[in-house]
């Protein structure tokens, strides 16, 4: 390899490694700046879209195949916007993987403020963090 190609190789991957840096500290610099405050409505009709996004791609996966995934992003057919909900949803299966519980971390900037009514979860495997780990997809919904 000539001198040229390291010089540019090593250029192009400080870049890289600077841009990645700048990308990861950019929620703590939103957070931490006060700006929350005002991305109130953007972050939680985003951080609606992302949970609601997050159950229909659960609760499909589910019926294909008889169980919830491990993780995120073991689910099949992910269109590319809705690969979104990999970085704004924690995702938290039980053991069997008969229920789960979701908790919107993004919205647009910042953490959602989301609430439900029960009518919303029946008939999915979602239950809250504060239900028994093993609860299975046929109990009551919250």
């Amino acid at each position: 390899m000539k001198r040229s190609q390291k010089i540019g190789l090593s250029i192009t991957a400080g870049a890289l490694v600077l841009s990645a840096l700048v990308v990861m500290a950019v929620p703590f610099i939103v957070r931490k700046s006060g700006i929350c405050a005002y991305t109130v409505m953007f972050d939680n009709k985003f951080g609606d879209q992302h949970m609601k996004t997050a159950v229909a791609l659960l609760e499909l996966y589910k019926t294909r195949h008889g169980r919830y995934p491990d993780d995120l992003t073991d689910i099949d057919f992910m269109g590319d916007w809705d690969q979104i909900v990999l970085h704004s949803v924690d995702y938290s299966p039980n053991q069997q993987r008969t229920a789960y519980y979701l908790d919107v971390t993004r919205g647009w900037l910042c953490k959602p403020d989301l609430r439900y009514p029960p009518e919303f979860w029946q008939g999915t495997g979602y239950r809250g963090p504060t239900e028994p780990e093993g609860g299975d997809a046929d109990e009551e919904e919250p």
